[in-house]
């Protein structure tokens, strides 16, 4: 065998051993022959709710953006939270900052009793299906209504950032682009 054979049946043999160590690095260890496999989702049938984290439940619950506002906000529609963040840069007037502030608290509150709906009906669709009563007319009511308390969230974060805007001036929306980075 010459010394380029060799070399390629060596490479070969290196590589087919170090896939097989990653994909045994990335999957647990279950016996040779068995039909377990672990699954991204391994670990989350202890959740409260199993279609939520701890921490999507929490974020739901405090009236997070979680990117549901970018439509508005990455096309020149600032939000408030951020608008206040900058006041002093922006030079908001006291005006302004109060009316500011007011929208702030309002979206906050609205997006929080959204979000504490939303996480009983999740609650509520995983309870029915661990205790094996869910029917597919369930399913398909609770799914509805959990897909429209999420497009009625988005809509008002979404609605927010237009109320936000019609409280600025050219020059602080302009102003507001660069400060998030979004323009020079």
């Amino acid at each position: 065998m010459n010394h380029f054979k060799l070399k390629f049946i060596c490479s070969l043999v290196l590589l087919t051993f170090t896939a097989r160590i990653a994909f045994a690095q990335h999957h647990d260890h279950f016996p040779a022959g068995s039909k377990a496999s672990a699954t991204s989702y391994a670990g989350q049938q202890t959740r409260q709710i199993k279609a939520l984290s701890t921490q999507e439940q929490q974020d739901w619950l405090d009236g997070k953006g979680l990117g549901m506002a970018k439509a508005a906000e990455l096309n020149g529609y600032p939000g408030p939270m951020h608008t206040l963040e900058y006041a002093e840069q922006l030079n908001l007037n006291a005006d302004q900052r109060q009316k500011t502030q007011a929208l702030l608290l309002r979206h906050k509150a609205a997006v929080r009793d959204l979000g504490a709906l939303l996480v009983a009906e999740e609650k509520n669709l995983d309870r029915q299906f661990a205790g094996k009563t869910i029917s597919p007319a369930q399913v398909s009511l609770l799914t509805a209504s959990i897909a429209e308390l999420q497009g009625r969230i988005r809509a008002e974060h979404l609605r927010t950032h237009l109320d936000q805007t019609a409280l600025l001036t050219d020059g602080q929306i302009a102003q507001y682009q660069v400060l998030r980075g979004y323009t020079n």
